[in-house]
């Protein structure tokens, strides 16, 4: 008996030994997952897009952007981007020459996917919704009729037409120095609803690109964050 009972002994003082560091192991976790101390509201960010820039001065249209964006715990910003988008396209085939020039405005959100979201590198998923009111100036020359066999101009002038689109984004941030950061997404773009007039079709839509129902754009933002 005695035997018997030492054996229960040591076995039950094995177990206490086995069970005591798991117990140690979960206090430890309990003194490390501290809450989160992070303020709702957390800065904000004002920058301005530079692809637009680059296709404006390179290119027949491109846009001017700029965007504020509000930090909320370094996981939620919400955002506003405004822009001004321009073309002035001329076809070399047909001389048909295109013209507008327009504000328009998006409202969305992104989201900081990273674990540490205090790190000086951002991981992005978003959205937007946005929309444009512009006119659009057509003009064609030296038309030839197809029947007569004169030629004649063709134009039409502020054309009304509106755009309203959503765009989904993934994208990335890093810090450089101070407030100064810069930032990078691609953006998928679908048209959600739209009036190109009665007359022909836009060739190019402020701040959503060239007409279509999707299309695929990059952008690069110079960041200040406050």
């Amino acid at each position: 008996m005695t035997r018997v009972k030492n054996i229960s002994t040591l076995l039950l003082l094995t177990i206490s030994l086995l069970a005591f560091p798991t117990t140690a192991d979960a206090q430890r976790k309990k003194i490390i997952e501290l809450p989160d101390t992070t303020p709702l509201f957390n800065g904000i960010e004002v920058s301005a897009e530079l692809v637009g820039i680059g296709m404006m001065q390179l290119g027949d249209y491109g846009q001017y952007e700029g965007a504020l964006r509000i930090n909320l715990k370094d996981r939620y910003f919400p955002v506003v981007e405004l822009g001004y988008g321009k073309c002035d396209y001329e076809d070399k085939v047909t001389n048909i020459i295109y013209k507008t020039n327009a504000p328009y405005g998006k409202v969305g959100i992104d989201f900081n996917v990273l674990k540490n979201k205090h790190d000086i590198y951002r991981l992005y998923i978003g959205a937007r919704y946005a929309y444009t009111s512009y006119k659009v100036d057509f003009s064609c020359p030296n038309i030839t009729d197809a029947y007569w066999g004169s030629t004649a101009d063709w134009s039409m002038h502020d054309m009304k037409c509106s755009y309203h689109w959503a765009e989904v984004l993934f994208g990335t941030q890093v810090k450089l120095w101070g407030p100064f950061e810069l930032g990078w997404s691609l953006r998928y773009r679908k048209r959600i609803s739209y009036s190109e007039g009665d007359y022909s079709k836009s060739w190019y839509v402020p701040g959503y690109g060239k007409s279509g129902k999707t299309n695929i754009m990059a952008t690069f933002h110079v960041i200040f964050a406050i």
